[in-house]
């Protein structure tokens, strides 16, 4: 299937490592001319020799508010004015609901909130004049069923869905599309991390997710790719669980 995304201009945050990678690399597969940063060079070097395809890394941390507001026209001299925005912008500390400081939660809302809401003000522009393009937030299942422990997650989460929901109404005429995915367990390192191993995630998940094991990283990047294409112009405002049945919500 042609997803219509050969020559288009994408940037994808996060995308060192984990699901931002997948992402990347399933773009990558699709013909865009791919912008990936992140915060470590030294891993988004790696990624972008993995990746293959051109990628051109960009380094930028989601909390640093003047280098998210400048990286779309960095990336605009660099490879072309961006068409595909991929919003993927922290997992913030577990936690119970008191248990951070307000510095704790001044940060999860700068790379959870903040971020996204520099970074489509960048790019919207550019997409309205040319009519054409595609947000993707990076989300999390926390924004239908809060996640016990994760906090700032259900937190901050369901703040940016709000602002993406309504920009995705205000620019739904001019040929953009803004959906969010609803991220469930994924065999990353951040799971693993947060498990104790991919091994004790894994037997987790075979109890406690129907599809009976983790989502693969892989998996995730095909549908944000298909998200991000021609085929997908009437879905807007949406917000897409990815997450192997594990969400009961109707």
């Amino acid at each position: 299937m042609d997803l219509g995304l050969e020559g288009r201009v994408a940037l994808v945050m996060g995308a060192s490592r984990g699901i931002g990678r997948a992402i990347a690399a399933a773009l990558a597969r699709e013909g865009a001319r791919l912008a990936i940063a992140s915060r470590s060079r030294g891993r988004l070097e790696e990624a972008a020799a993995e990746i293959g395809g051109g990628a051109t890394p960009f380094v930028a941390d989601a909390e640093d508010a003047e280098r998210l507001a400048a990286l779309p026209g960095e990336i605009a001299a660099a490879l072309g004015q961006v068409e595909i925005l991929v919003a993927n912008t922290g997992g913030p500390p577990f936690g119970a609901a008191l248990e951070h400081d307000l510095g704790e939660w001044e940060r999860a809302y700068h790379s959870l909130v903040l971020a996204p809401r520099i970074l489509a003000g960048a790019v919207v522009p550019g997409m309205r004049e040319r009519g054409w393009g595609r947000i993707v937030n990076v989300g999390s299942t926390s924004t239908i069923e809060p996640i016990p422990g994760l906090n700032l997650s259900n937190s901050h989460r369901m703040a940016a869905v709000g602002f993406l929901k309504t920009l995705a109404s205000e620019v739904a005429a001019d040929g953009i599309t803004v959906n969010t995915v609803a991220t469930g367990r994924f065999a990353t390192e951040r799971l693993a991390d947060a498990g104790g191993s991919l091994e004790q995630a894994e037997a987790a998940a075979r109890a406690e997710i129907p599809a009976a094991r983790l989502g693969r990283p892989e998996e995730y990047g095909d549908l944000v790719a298909f998200l991000c294409s021609e085929r997908t112009a009437y879905i807007t405002g949406a917000v897409i669980p990815i997450d192997g049945g594990r969400v009961h919500s109707v």
